[in-house]
Formats: C-alpha cells, structure tokens, sequence
C-alpha cells in the first residue's frame, strides 16, 4: 500500500524503493546493491561521497536489519500509521566539505528509518538539531524529514551504523561489516575537516578505529571517551580535534545527564576548532 509523504504529498511504498523520488534520496534504480560482507569491502570503494551515500542507502549486507528495519517500516508507530517509511539505510547528510563532522551510533526505528535522514524525526535529533542552530551550524532548529528545506552550515553528520537496530544495538559483527562504508565516508570528508563531535562513547570508539585505519595517529594509551573531552589527532590531512559528547538520548536528557547548555558548549568549541 502506498502512503502519502508528509511534506509532498507523493505516494510512496514502505519501504522506499530507490529512484523513485522519495526527497533526497542519494540513490537510482540502477545503484549497486551490497548483500555480503565482501560486497561491501568492493563497493566503498569509490571517489565520489555522492556515489558512496547513494550505495549506502541500498545495502543489505546485515540479514537482521534488513529483516528489522523493514519490519518496523511496515508495521509503524501507531503515530505514523499514515506515513511511508523509508525503510532502507541511512547514508550522511550535509555539507560534502564540512568543517565540523558530527559522528553517532545509528538511525532510530521510528526516527531515520522514517524520515530518511540521518538523526531526524526523533527526540535525540530534536535536541541535536536545535543546539546546532543556536550555534549557528544549521538553518533553521528543526529536522523534520527529509525535504524539509533544512541545510547544515559547514558540517556533516554520519553514524558508524547505517542501519536501525533491534533495542538500537547493532552486533559487533553488524558493526564492523558496516565500518567499510564508515571508514570511506571519513577518508572522503577529512581533507576539510577539523572537529568530529562524537555523540556517546559507540560513536567515539568506531571514529578513533576508523580514523586510525586511514591514518590517524592516535595516541596510546587509547584517549577515554568523557563528555566535552578533546584530543587532536595529527593525520594525512593535518590535525583535526576530537571531542566527546554525551548522546542526547531521552535518557541522559531526561535526568539532566545532558542540558541545552552542555549540548551547546560542545558545539560552538567544535565551530571555534574549526574556523567558522
């Protein structure tokens, strides 16, 4: 059954298929789909970040988020019943040449694996997205879905995990078959970039591992993941500084682990890093 999209009106199937208009879909019929382990290792291989989102958008290496993903995109939050979901992986999203690089864990059932768009549609991307207005990095506080006219100013964000996970935890073997398409997209996008804001410790750790794979000296013994912490890391393409942030998940918002103020101080130190 096809749905109307929230935005443009336009019926689409859930899942999505590729190339059919879906707003900002990075992908055509024709893009070569991922289903192994090996299939990835081939196809992040590629020069073009453009080209690299749109094969990421397509894979389906990883049978249980497959199987997870597309089961949520069919069954809905009762709230979105009347929604098309997306349904696929989630590629980055934001300026090709940022200076800030915002990394996380995965996309959220009912969230990314809705909207289509990387921390969108969900209460941790509520809280993210408006930090990164009032800190002048996006133009408008909101991210709603893609095609919402929203654009980052000089910064990318992208998730070690491109899938939505069952009880958002991706396997050791989920993650590290999909760390081909992590490591290309950071090797793509350090040549301008000087701060990566990790969002909780999973984030943190599969950007030192992916930032070390392509270069990255990182010290030993291995830098500890705090909130507001800072380690330059000198590299192929220069020094870029990496800070830890605590995840705006409801839990660590909720109890006051993270506030607005908190959020913000590690956002504006990332601009100042990086120049903008």
């Amino acid at each position: 059954m096809r749905l109307p999209h929230p935005l443009t009106g336009e019926l689409f199937e859930s899942p999505v298929p590729p190339g059919t208009g879906w707003p900002e879909d990075p992908a055509v019929r024709r893009t070569p789909v991922a289903r192994s382990t090996a299939d990835v290792v081939e196809l992040a291989q590629t020069d073009e970040l453009a080209e690299l989102d749109a094969r990421v958008s397509v894979c389906r290496a990883c049978p249980r988020l497959v199987e997870w993903r597309e089961e949520v995109a069919l069954s809905k939050r009762k709230s979105f019943a009347d929604q098309p979901y997306w349904g696929r992986p989630i590629a980055g999203w934001g300026d090709p040449e940022p200076r800030v690089l915002i990394a996380g864990l995965a996309p959220a059932a009912n969230g990314g694996n809705r909207t289509g768009r990387v921390f969108t549609g969900d209460r941790s991307g509520d809280w993210l997205f408006a930090s990164l207005h009032r800190v002048g990095l996006a133009t408008q506080p909101t991210s709603e879905h893609a095609g919402d006219g929203l654009r980052l100013l000089g910064a990318r964000m992208m998730a070690a995990v491109r899938c939505a996970p069952p009880a958002n935890k991706p396997t050791p073997e989920e993650r590290d078959t999909c760390s081909p398409w992590f490591r290309r997209e950071l090797e793509l996008v350090l040549p301008s970039t000087r701060a990566i804001v990790c969002l909780g410790k999973f984030g943190f750790d599969a950007l030192l591992n992916a930032l070390q794979s392509v270069g990255g000296a990182v010290p030993k013994p291995r830098p500890k993941f705090g909130h507001a912490v800072e380690y330059p890391i000198p590299g192929p393409y220069g020094e870029v500084v990496v800070l830890g942030c605590f995840h705006p998940s409801q839990q660590n918002t909720f109890t006051g682990k993270l506030t607005e103020p908190m959020l913000d101080t590690v956002m504006t130190r990332a601009k100042e890093l990086a120049g903008l």
